[in-house]
Order: structure tokens, then C-alpha cells, then sequence
């Protein structure tokens, strides 16, 4: 199997489509990603979301940290130092009371008036001190505690989910005091914690709506792209979104409307060359009849017959290379069944073909296109080989048709060369019999303008293999 194209694919340099065409390893001007990059989102949609988010936690987080290390500090330690005076204030009463009942009625007042609960327990002491909560509020009301009071004391701040227990040692006995826990809190730090958090959603939300609506430009904008390049109908869709999504889409239309254009010029064209060659050619033909004896032939007029018939062969294989897939519309087909009809109409020409086809592919394609890129490469492994298989497998996001022979191959170095326009392997060969050198270029063409490809590679049955892919 052998042939036609190219030297390098059929793509400029640097494009997407080279890219794609070599690992990320080894493409021109691609590094590999970063650990970094891995872990970043790979949308659009997410990258923005994340620009957004990053400096919005950054920036929640220096507040919170400002506002516990500053705000909340500050309160609780102005809290604990009240609850403290307090419990100095009535101690130092206490000094001043000369019997029972107005120790009972002083101690009454104070728990109205601060709200801490005063018990005194006569002849008592101390219980053995509770382990340390660790918390900053304890922390703060035991610093308060050492420089108001001035006495034994021991807390506890576990125990109770309401109430903070104070004990003091005095010389009478211990002062029992529980400390609601809502004098040693301020609401402003769950009300500042709710707000940064209700503000942060909303903010997200907003941003998440934006960007949805402007990646949804992006997305349909690549959408259109992708079903131009593989030869669908791009219908009119809407110029939305940012100035630069705008700016993009209406470059699209028009690159859409110029290639349109060009393909419909170079149609008119060909068909005005395919009239003017093909009308002096068969005048040819006739003439070369009407010189021709009636039973013998002149070894002058054949050789004159042979040139007219390489010329016509010539002529419809240049305009088939040119010609493309002309305005044929892609429909879901199945492939399988497409490549049993191929099959079947090479096999009426005498050549032995087997197939191996697993399963049906319904995929959108261009009938007519693909029949010219398969038959051109069944011919050449034909022409090349004894024998040709056909089989197709599931693929990435696809189907691969796979044409093999028995031939003698294709050097490794040369299959990319092959694909060249009018390259051939061997010159010598007559055009008649070996082809012009535009079978590989017609079929790599067809393949790709459904946004797949065709490569070769070494066929197991010990000759070539040729690999169409086609996108589902």
C-alpha cells in the first residue's frame, strides 16, 4: 500500500491540529503541566470562578484574623474584666456587713444587679483546681480574676454549657459564683462571622451567574468552530456576550463566510476546467478512432491512445483532490454498513477482501465523501497486496476503520512523505496502473475535514495499515 501525500501533514505548523498530532511532550513550544496546573480547574467557567474565589478567602481570612486578634480580644478581655470587678466589688461589701441577714440581702442585690449568682459557703474551702479549658474566654477571665480579686480562686468552664463557676477562697468561707456565659460573649462576633459569610454566597452567586452566561458564549462560539472544520452547516447563532467573545464570534462569521466563498468560487471553477479538458479530450479519442484501421492498429495511434487515457485519468484525479467533499451534508450513518457496500463492489472486480466488523457505528459523515477516502485506500492496499482486511473498532470519542494488506509496506520515514500531493514511492510506475500520487491526499482530506485523520502504521498481516478515525 503506498501512494500519494505528503511530506507533513496538511496542517500549518504551530496550529491546534499539529498539537494535536504530537504528544504534549514533544509539541512545538508545549512544556508539561505543572503539578500546579494539574490541580487547576481546567473550564474556563472554573478558572475565573477560582480567580474570584482565592482573593475573596484571602481576604476573609486576614479579616477574621484581624478581628478575633483585634475586636474580639479586646471585647472579651473588657467582658472578663467587669465579671472580675464585680465579684471584687461584692467581696469588698461583704467587709462592711455586720450580720447575717444583711450578708444574705447584700448578696441578693448583687445577684439583680449583675447577674452573677452569689453563694457563700461558711468554714469551706477550695475543691482541688479543674483542668484548664485551654480557651481564650477562661484565659482572659483568670487574667482578670489574678489582677481584680487578688485572692484564691478556681474556675471552671466545662462543666456547665451555660455558665462559667467561679470560687473564691475568703476567710469566711468560698464565694460561689456562676457566671452567665453571655456576659463574657458579644453577639457582634457571630453577627460580623454570618455577615462576612452571607456576603461572601451572595458575592459568588453573582459571579457564578456572570461568568456561566459569558462561558456559555465561549462555548457556543467553539461549538460552531468545531462543526465548520469537520463540514457541517454552521446555522446563525447570536453575537452575545463580552466585547471580546463579540469581537471573536463576529471574526468566526466572517472567516465562515470568506472559506465559503472560496470553496464555492473554486467549485464554479472546476467545473468550467472539467468542461473545457474534458470536451478537447474526447475530440482526441474520436479522432484517434476514425485513424485507426479497421481490425489492425498503428503502434503510433496506440501509444497516442495511452497518453489521451493517462491525460483523462490525470484530469478526474485532480479534480477529485480539488473537488473534496463539495457541498454534501454530513447525516448519521452507519459506517459498517457503508464499508459492507464498499466491500461488496470492490469483490464484483475480482478482489479478495475480508471483514471484520464488531459492531454497528452510527456516525455523521458525508456518504458520498467517505466511500472516495475508503475506496482510495482499499485500492491502494489492493494494488499493492494480495489480499485486504477491513475492520473498524471503538475509539476516543469515535470509530477507527482499519485497512490492512499483505504488501510490501511503507518505510516508517516515508509515511508521513507519502501524503503529499503527487508524491510517489515509485516513479517508474505507470499512471494507468499505480495512480497519479492523490489517492492518500484525497482520503487524509476527507478524513480530516470530518475532524478525524488517517494514519499508517504496520499492519499485522505483515504489510501496511491504514488507520481512518472519524469523530462520533
Amino acid at each position: 500500500m503506498s501512494s500519494s501525500p505528503i511530506d507533513e501533514p496538511n496542517f500549518a505548523p504551530g496550529s491546534a491540529a499539529a498539537v494535536d498530532e504530537m504528544p504534549p511532550e514533544a509539541a512545538v513550544g508545549v512544556r508539561p503541566r505543572g503539578w500546579i496546573k494539574r490541580v487547576l480547574p481546567k473550564t474556563m467557567f472554573g478558572r475565573s470562578l477560582l480567580i474570584i474565589v482565592m482573593p475573596l478567602v484571602l481576604v476573609q481570612l486576614i479579616a477574621t484574623w484581624v478581628f478575633y486578634d483585634r475586636h474580639w480580644e479586646t471585647v472579651s478581655r473588657r467582658l472578663s474584666a467587669d465579671v472580675a470587678g464585680d465579684v471584687a466589688v461584692v467581696i469588698e461589701a461583704m467587709r462592711y456587713a455586720d450580720s447575717e441577714a444583711e450578708l444574705t440581702r447584700l448578696m441578693e442585690q448583687a445577684t439583680a444587679a449583675t447577674e452573677l449568682n452569689f453563694i457563700l459557703a461558711r468554714d469551706d474551702r477550695l475543691p482541688p483546681p479543674a483542668p484548664p479549658s485551654g480557651t481564650l474566654l477562661e484565659e482572659q477571665l483568670r487574667h482578670a480574676m489574678a489582677e481584680r480579686v487578688r485572692l484564691p480562686f478556681w474556675i471552671d468552664a466545662a462543666s456547665d454549657p451555660r455558665d462559667i463557676l467561679i470560687a473564691v477562697q475568703l476567710p469566711t468561707g468560698v464565694l460561689s459564683v456562676d457566671a452567665p456565659r453571655k456576659r463574657l460573649y458579644t453577639s457582634t462576633t457571630y453577627i460580623v462571622l454570618l455577615w462576612m459569610l452571607g456576603s461572601s454566597l451572595v458575592l459568588l452567586s453573582v459571579a457564578a451567574a456572570f461568568l456561566r452566561n459569558q462561558v456559555r458564549s465561549l462555548r457556543r462560539l467553539a461549538a460552531a468552530a468545531e462543526g465548520f472544520g469537520k463540514g457541517q452547516p454552521v446555522p446563525f447563532f447570536k453575537v452575545e456576550g463580552a466585547a471580546e467573545v463579540r469581537q471573536a464570534a463576529i471574526a468566526f462569521l466572517q472567516m465562515r463566510d470568506r472559506i465559503q466563498r472560496q470553496i464555492r468560487q473554486r467549485t464554479e471553477m472546476l467545473a468550467g476546467v472539467s468542461h473545457d479538458l474534458r470536451t478537447p479530450l474526447t475530440r482526441m479519442k474520436l479522432a484517434l478512432e476514425f485513424l485507426s484501421p479497421a481490425g489492425r492498429e498503428d503502434a503510433n495511434v496506440a501509444e497516442l491512445k495511452s497518453d489521451v487515457a493517462e491525460m483523462e485519468q490525470m484530469v478526474n484525479g485532480y479534480l477529485d483532490f480539488a473537488r473534496g467533499e463539495g457541498a454534501e451534508m454530513p447525516v448519521e450513518t452507519d459506517v459498517g454498513l457503508l464499508i459492507e457496500d464498499i466491500a461488496a463492489a470492490m469483490r464484483r472486480d475480482g478482489a479478495p477482501i475480508s471483514l471484520d466488523l464488531p459492531g454497528d457505528f452510527m456516525v455523521p459523515v458525508r456518504p458520498h465523501a467517505l466511500r472516495r477516502c475508503l475506496g482510495n485506500l482499499i485500492a491502494n492496499a489492493r494494488r499493492h497486496g494480495g489480499h485486504v482486511w477491513l475492520s473498524s473498532e471503538a475509539a476516543a470519542e469515535g470509530v477507527d476503520i482499519l485497512i490492512d494488506d499483505d504488501g510490501p509496506g511503507i518505510p516508517e520515514t516515508e509515511r508521513e512523505r507519502v501524503f503529499r500531493p503527487f508524491i510517489r514511492l515509485d516513479p517508474s510506475r505507470n499512471p494507468l496502473t499505480g495512480g497519479v500520487g492523490l489517492g492518500l491526499t484525497i482520503a487524509r482530506d476527507v478524513a480530516r475535514s470530518h475532524g478525524g485523520d488517517v494514519r499508517l502504521e504496520t499492519s499485522p498481516q505483515g504489510g501496511l495499515r491504514a488507520r481512518v478515525h472519524l469523530p462520533r
